[in-house]
């Protein structure tokens, strides 16, 4: 048998190439890898966080559970607006934390992939917190059936800052377990996403946590010093502090 010329650029990418076929369609190979590709997406899409195991994993940094508006994952998936917004009773949470000149509050909020958060999002903020020595950090929160704007409510509510919002990204065909973050400067309701920054491709075929950390750490930094974020904070974040291997490999730490 000859050998197959795509093998080669196979090995440098994960995306489907030169598949091949088997009369009118895939060969039966193919079509189970994206079979199983499409239920990992699923899965990850409907899947839960176990919180109890995340917050002993970010452990000894304290946390407070929280929970959006939609009371379930059916609703979740169904209505993105109540997904934005805090519940009242974890609003009621929020009011007895000490009020504090809080710099920063990290939300860790479960999004459109359990798998990514579980894995990826203690060690991130960890790794960001590395980087902000003398910050005066807010505890946790841990945000269910949480999206990105859920954000608002929590950093409003503390008078945090600025906010950084770890969520599962939508999964896709080749990564289910894709990290995001998203950064706010004075978090408030009503914020456009025009008025974030982003960080996304977390994981391990990916951005590195210590490169992703280091453009954490510099755009909360700019944040602060410009007094805004979103399309006017070009991420310009330096990689000299990273080995080589590090930038070119983002072989996650």
């Amino acid at each position: 048998m000859s050998p197959d010329p795509w093998e080669t650029l196979r090995r440098s990418t994960r995306a489907r190439i030169g598949l091949g076929r088997a009369g009118d369609g895939l060969p039966t190979a193919e079509l189970l890898k994206f079979q199983l590709a499409h239920a990992r997406a699923r899965d990850a899409v409907h899947g839960q966080v176990d919180f109890d195991k995340l917050a002993a994993d970010l452990a000894p940094l304290p946390t407070i559970r929280l929970k959006s508006q939609a009371g379930d994952r059916s609703t979740y998936l169904r209505r993105p607006d109540l997904g934005r917004k805090l519940h009242p009773d974890s609003a009621a949470k929020l009011a007895d934390v000490p009020p504090q000149p809080w710099d920063l509050v990290f939300v860790i909020a479960d999004g459109l992939s359990a798998g990514a958060v579980q894995t990826h999002a203690a060690p991130m903020v960890k790794a960001c917190i590395e980087r902000l020595p003398g910050w005066r950090i807010a505890p946790i929160v841990l945000g269910e059936q949480a999206r990105v704007a859920f954000g608002d409510d929590v950093g409003e509510a503390l008078g945090a800052e600025l906010c950084l919002l770890l969520v599962g990204e939508r999964p896709g065909l080749s990564v289910p377990d894709s990290l995001g973050i998203y950064m706010t400067y004075r978090p408030k309701r009503g914020r456009r996403d025009s008025e974030r920054n982003c960080l996304s491709n977390i994981h391990a075929d990916g951005l590195s946590y210590a490169l992703a950390a280091d453009k954490a750490a510099w755009l909360a930094r700019e944040a602060v010093r410009l007094r805004l974020s979103g399309v006017d904070l070009k991420e310009n974040a330096p990689v000299a502090g990273l080995s080589a291997a590090e930038v070119n490999n983002n072989v996650l730490k």
